[in-house]
């Protein structure tokens, strides 16, 4: 097959999360255990650090790769999902995996990925662990894609396991408590592989102390972290938590002999999206006006990036915004504030929330403003409304910035 037709398969063939939502989730690793048998388990080829959290996983995992890429080593880096382009989710030392190998892997694997009716989300893991294990990786980090305990990425042993923080999000899939998702989360906890938490919360703590017990693994508690914080080009206040915690994984990581510098996390932290090409956390796309896009779309992610705007120095607010159907949209949409001009529009793929909905929705809550029926055309319309000393704000969904960056 050729690439676009690689890639139309994969998308089109088999259900998968990010288009259709719960439909496509598998409470189950034989598949991937199967998968990993099949393809002579390539998940034990290479070193890693795997990242769960509810925010924050997908920047501290651009963050840890970017530093291990300063210091000398050849960094995989498995994320999800992507915002432009399928291979942003598999790179190699900040370069995407070639499109010949994406398709050489799907065509050699396909009578086996459809004689056992594997997801998106699983054949990917496969197509990424190969690769990495192909290329000699040094190391990998490895992003779980929700949850922990029965992600598809759960086949890993890694060098320290990370955990950022947890929220209530997914939870028809995760359970409806904090301690419930903690739990899930904590499924990546393994046998005497230390393990660092982000963030304190005494529903959650518990938990994980709990697990790390029974599975004898050393629990490191990021938010204890008595040293400087290192500044980042991730310009996000809520950042500061991300960093604390790569730096606590770095400490982890030079006792198991990794030659680690603070110059090394220095530089490493000040030029991830150099050295990644991570987009849309805090990302600035235009001066005058001011438009500022971010991809938080819960309410622990939303309530840091909301706090920010409001300290951004601007005439008037405008805000595009969209969401998904499957999100808690009474607990979201009244954080936003009534006094910003809002610009409703609907992401484009079938899990997008009906922009009448969140209109309507919105309105009860005293935000007020004009329905798009593209993100394309509310992002025009909030321009031409802008004065130059105004700020746009993008957001709502990683699928509404997905179309703007």
């Amino acid at each position: 097959m050729t690439y676009p037709e690689t890639l139309e398969w994969l998308f089109a063939q088999l259900p998968m999360y990010q288009r259709v939502g719960q439909a496509a989730y598998k409470a189950d690793l034989s598949n991937t255990q199967k998968l990993a048998k099949h393809l002579n388990h390539p998940e034990n080829g290479f070193k890693s650090v795997h990242v769960a959290g509810t925010n924050g996983k997908g920047s501290t995992s651009h963050m840890l790769a970017s530093v291990l890429q300063e210091a000398g080593y050849k960094v995989g880096l498995y994320t999800s999902p992507h915002l432009k382009d399928f291979r942003e989710r598999i790179k190699i030392n900040g370069t995407v995996i070639p499109k010949r190998t994406v398709s050489t892997f799907v065509t050699k694997h396909k009578p086996f990925f459809e004689s056992n009716q594997l997801s998106f989300f699983e054949m990917t893991v496969g197509l990424a662990f190969d690769y990495f294990r192909r290329e000699k990786v040094d190391i990998a980090i490895v992003e779980v894609g929700m949850g922990g305990r029965l992600d598809s990425t759960n086949v890993i042993t890694p060098e320290v396991s990370v955990i950022t923080n947890i929220g209530l999000d997914h939870t028809q899939f995760l359970g409806t408590t904090l301690p419930e998702i903690a739990t899930e989360k904590a499924g990546i906890i393994k046998a005497k592989v230390p393990v660092v938490i982000g963030e304190y919360n005494k529903h959650t703590l518990p938990v994980f102390e709990k697990i790390a017990k029974k599975n004898n693994a050393t629990l490191y508690k990021a938010f204890e972290y008595k040293g400087a914080l290192l500044p980042s080009d991730l310009k996000g206040d809520y950042q500061k938590s991300n960093i604390q915690t790569v730096q606590t994984v770095m400490k982890v990581l030079q006792q198991k002999r990794y030659s680690v510098g603070i110059q090394h996390l220095a530089k490493g932290l000040q030029n991830v999206v150099a050295n990644t090409g991570l987009l849309g956390r805090w990302q600035i796309v235009q001066e005058k006006p001011r438009i500022i896009c971010d991809t938080a779309h819960n309410k622990e992610g939303l309530k840091y990036v909301l706090q920010q705007l409001q300290e951004e120095d601007f005439n008037e607010l405008h805000i595009v915004l969209g969401m998904l159907g499957d999100k808690a949209i009474d607990t979201i949409v009244p954080m936003f504030p009534t006094t910003a001009r809002y610009y409703f529009c609907k992401p484009n793929i079938a899990r997008g929330m009906e922009v009448s909905i969140l209109q309507q929705q919105a309105k009860k809550s005293g935000l007020d403003g004009e329905a798009y029926a593209t993100v394309k055309d509310a992002l025009k319309a909030a321009k031409r409304n802008a004065a130059p000393t105004d700020l746009i704000f993008v957001g709502g969904s990683t699928f509404v910035v997905a179309e703007v960056v």
